[in-house]
């Protein structure tokens, strides 16, 4: 006997709890555990770097979790940070992102890990997410992710010490001494 699986849909989301940070991810509500203190610090200044940067040079909009980004009829995310240019400004709305921002930013933590390596780098490969940044608390790096046929690969990865650079975003430089600091 076939066991079919139970797809939540973006209304079902929609209609969710909002007391819980959920996220939907291929029709399968998953709960975000609530953020560490240092997982906190480090999206703090890793989100003002790159909203000064942003805001500075008129490039467009930088927000962070939690909001929502719609890239299906089945998958709502909430990355920990994501940037939308000017040009791709037509995908804001007042409730949420429809659509692909330029950037998206994921900080690693154990609950989140494996979606945000796997599955969720998958999806914003498919969704024409341009640039992805893997935040890795422990290993103190950042990992630069470009789209290249629809699929997210490895340009570079930053550490403790280094000057993050962004092909997305020229003349952008991230401290990163300062964001693990």
């Amino acid at each position: 006997m076939t066991q079919h699986k139970l797809k939540f849909t973006v209304n079902d989301y929609m209609t969710a709890p909002p007391d819980k940070r959920f996220q939907l991810l291929d029709g399968e509500m998953i709960l975000v555990p609530s953020p560490t203190n240092r997982y906190q610090t480090t999206l703090r200044e890793l989100a003002l770097q790159v909203h000064q940067f942003v805001s500075r040079n008129g490039l467009g909009q930088v927000w962070f979790a939690p909001l929502d980004v719609v890239l299906s009829g089945y998958d709502v995310v909430q990355p920990d940070l994501l940037y939308v240019s000017n040009e791709r400004s037509i995908i804001i709305t007042d409730a949420n992102i429809q659509g692909a921002p330029d950037l998206m930013v994921e900080v690693l933590s154990p609950g989140t890990a494996e979606y945000n390596r796997g599955y969720k780098r998958t999806l914003y490969g498919l969704s024409g997410i341009p640039e992805y940044w893997l935040v890795d608390l422990e290993a103190s790096t950042v990992e630069v992710l470009t789209a290249r046929n629809q699929e997210l690969v490895t340009e570079t990865t930053y550490g403790r010490g280094d000057t993050l650079r962004s092909a997305l975003l020229p003349g952008l430089s991230v401290d990163l001494e300062q964001i693990f600091g």
